[in-house]
This record gives C-alpha cells, sequence and structure tokens, in this order.
C-alpha cells in the first residue's frame, strides 16, 4: 500500500518513539510517508525508531519535545515542517503512564496534572500545525481511549483526560473542515502493547482481572499496537477522505 506516496511533507508523530507510537510511525513510513517523531527521554529509542522507518526508503527526524511547553512544540512543528517542506499528518500518541486508581482515592492535583498533560499537551502541538495542515488539507488522529466509549473502574484518571482530548477533537472537526482539514480520533481498547503492557507488568491488572477483561471483549482476545496504527493510517489516508469529527474504537467490541 501506499496511501501517503504522494503527499507533499511528512507526518509528525508526537510520542513516535515507542509502544503505540513506534508502531504508527513504522506502518506511515512503510506506506510512503516521510515521517518525523518526537520523544522526551529516550533519544536512542527516537534514533532507533528512524532508522527503521527509513528501511522503507523514506525520510526521517527525531526531535526532542517536551509537549507541557507551547513554545517547545511550537519550535517542534516549524522545524518539522521546515525541514520535510511541509506537514500533511498530525498524530498525537504521547501518553504517560497512568495507574490504575479509584477516583475517590485521587487526589486534585493528580487529576490537575493529567487533565493537562493530555489535553494541554495535545492542543500545544495542534494549535500550532493548523496552518500546515491547511495547506495540504491534511488531517490529526488522536490516539485516546476506548474507555470514554464504556468506562471500566478505576481507569477515570485516563478517560476524563482523553474525553477533553475527545472534545478538542470534534470542535477542531468543525472549525477547520472549511479548510479542508479533518480530525478524528482512533480509541484503543486493552492490548498486549503500550499502556496496558505497562499495566499488566506493574502488578495493576492481575491475572484474574486480565481474564474478567477478556471476557468483556466480544472478539475474547486482545489487541496490539498494530492494530492500532492500521486504525490511525486509515483515518490519515484519502481513504477517510469523507470522514471527520469521529472517533474509531479498537477494542475488539468492548464498547458495544
Amino acid at each position: 500500500m501506499s496511501d501517503f506516496r504522494n503527499r507533499p511533507g511528512a507526518a509528525l508523530v508526537v510520542g513516535g518513539s515507542g509502544g503505540l507510537g513506534l508502531a504508527i510511525v513504522r506502518m506511515l513510513a512503510r506506506r510512503g510517508s516521510a515521517v518525523a517523531l518526537t520523544y522526551r527521554t529516550h533519544p536512542e529509542a527516537a534514533e532507533a525508531a528512524t532508522a527503521s522507518a527509513r528501511e522503507w526508503g523514506v525520510k526521517a527526524s527525531a526531535h526532542e519535545l517536551d509537549q507541557m511547553s507551547d513554545e517547545a512544540a511550537a519550535d517542534v512543528v516549524t522545524a518539522v515542517a521546515e525541514e520535510h517542506s511541509g506537514l500533511h499528518t498530525l498524530v498525537y500518541a504521547a501518553g504517560p503512564h497512568v495507574p490504575l486508581a479509584h477516583l475517590s482515592s485521587v487526589a486534585p492535583s493528580t487529576m490537575a496534572a493529567q487533565l493537562a498533560a493530555d489535553a494541554s499537551g495535545f492542543f500545544n502541538v495542534v494549535q500550532p500545525a493548523l496552518p500546515h495542515l491547511r495547506h495540504t488539507q491534511g488531517s490529526v488522529v488522536a490516539v485516546t481511549t476506548a474507555a470514554t466509549s464504556r468506562y471500566p473502574a478505576r481507569d477515570g484518571l485516563s478517560a476524563a483526560p482523553q474525553a477533553a482530548v475527545e472534545a478538542l477533537v470534534r470542535a477542531l472537526a468543525v472549525e477547520e473542515g472549511r479548510f479542508g482539514v479533518r480530525v478524528n480520533a482512533v480509541g484503543p481498547g486493552m492490548l498486549t502493547d503500550g499502556m496496558a503492557a505497562r499495566l499488566r507488568s506493574s502488578g495493576d491488572l492481575a491475572p484474574d482481572v486480565l481474564d474478567a477483561a477478556r471476557l468483556s471483549i466480544p472478539l475474547r482476545r486482545f489487541g496490539n499496537a498494530t492494530d492500532v496504527a492500521e486504525a490511525v493510517c486509515f483515518l490519515a489516508s484519502d481513504q477517510a477522505g469523507f470522514i471527520s469529527g469521529q472517533k474509531l474504537d479498537v477494542d475488539g467490541g468492548y464498547s458495544v
């Protein structure tokens, strides 16, 4: 497939050095897109990700970014657009590890910090990208969570901030559609990769909880990072040219 072979500029994947972001970077490159990715603390992982993308014959670059800084986010977007002669897609796949906890035990300051990390972090990057995306009539895809469609207990610290991101997705879709810019979201369910893997390794998801989670999924299995990357690339491609303001849950039917 070469969905992005003739697209001007690059796809910028925020949080593209590991987990879901890495799978998205690789799939975009495989389908013909130049890619730029951001990382925060692991430059070696970012370089490995760009090297993997270049294996598909595309241009790739890595950029250090703390997306909580609006100035730094604007600088990275400008640098990517200059280095790659434009920007056709912005994928927001950044997100720190979020422990499972009942909301009654979450300190208000902790919730405030998570809301800032997710919603403000997303907006800090997407706002300066809009002029470039208008020029290419490009798209934005935010990777959120299926938990905003069907809430699992103890996931409020992740689901509530991601719901704010999804509200921004819908608002931007309404406002930017007149410029040909599409904005959508992908909601991963329980996966064998990414945050779900970290929750298992940390002990937050015990074997009995995992068994119960699997039974709550109509397909009776967990997904993986490739499943999410497929959905992201579809929504960013011309095949989804009349889709905007939507969220596609990749959850094996959990949210039905």
